[in-house]
């Protein structure tokens, strides 16, 4: 099964489904605020999908500049990134869709064609 971590709120993440949708492929959809992945499952998408741990980070939201977040990152350890992406789903970058093996973040219509073999 396909899972599709997603804000409803969000353009991409809207964009992303709509082109989900067009092209028949059916997904468990999850509120990525309110039911975000735990740290385990950060770091089995992050180890799965061979990023930076910052690419992980939605540098564009509000939450990310209160906190400061740009320069913390560059001292924070790999424990410490995936405890604080868990602990608020608005700091996840999105969406991240997986079938188990690969794992994309944002939304990229060429990944997502490879990732479902369409032409």
């Amino acid at each position: 099964m396909t899972t599709f971590y997603w804000y409803p709120k969000c353009g991409t993440c809207r964009k992303a489904k709509k082109w989900l949708d067009d092209n028949n492929i059916s997904v468990q959809a999850v509120h990525i605020v309110e039911q975000p992945p735990s740290k385990e499952q950060l770091r089995t998408l992050y180890e799965k999908s061979g990023l930076d741990l910052k690419k992980f980070f939605n540098t564009s939201g509000m939450k990310y500049r209160e906190l400061g977040l740009k320069d913390k990152l560059k001292t924070m350890t790999e424990e410490e990134m995936l405890q604080l992406l868990s602990s608020d789903g608005m700091l996840i970058k999105r969406p991240i869709i997986t079938n188990g093996e690969q794992v994309i973040v944002g939304f990229d219509e060429q990944k997502y064609h490879e990732m479902f073999k369409l032409s």
